[in-house]
């Protein structure tokens, strides 16, 4: 259990940090590319959004999971779409498009607790912070989101 705790909380020091990048071949710049896309498919998520975002409404609309998958294909495309603008050509399908959409549905779309649906954006903005301390567990988050959009980065 203490080792759970430690990998979680335990902030490492900046020089296993510095390995840990180099060792992933994680580049600064790549990394914030991937920051801008993760924080771009989440803001166009929660503005787009039309389920039910209050419960105590008295007209209840719930999307069925299928209107839940059309919305996030569209956001997909769309961010897929508005980076292409900038020459920056992503896969539309592969193990990024999984991972992505895995994360949303779990932590926002079948969420049924506000303050979770509303903490996403923060939740990225802190992971990838690299001023702050990060931890093993940042680590293999960051690393985990690296690898799947750079493996569906075309060069």
């Amino acid at each position: 259990m203490e080792n759970f705790f430690n990998y979680v909380t335990k902030p490492l020091p900046s020089e296993e940090v510095d390995v840990w990048f180099r060792v992933n071949n994680i580049i600064p710049e790549k990394l914030e590319l991937y920051s801008d896309f993760s924080h771009s498919l989440n803001e166009l998520i929660v503005d787009t959004y039309l389920g039910e975002t209050n419960q105590s409404t008295e007209t209840k609309i719930s999307l069925t999971d299928d209107d839940k998958n059309k919305h996030f294909e569209w956001c997909w495309d769309k961010i897929l779409e508005n980076f292409k603008k900038e020459n920056l050509l992503f896969l539309k399908e592969g193990e990024h498009y999984d991972y992505f959409s895995s994360f949303f549905n779990e932590t926002f779309y079948n969420q049924k607790d506000e303050i979770v649906r509303n903490s996403i954006g923060g939740f990225f903005s802190e992971l990838f912070d690299i001023t702050k301390p990060f931890t093993k567990s940042d680590l293999d988050m960051i690393s985990s989101i690296y690898k799947v959009l750079d493996k569906s980065l075309k060069k």
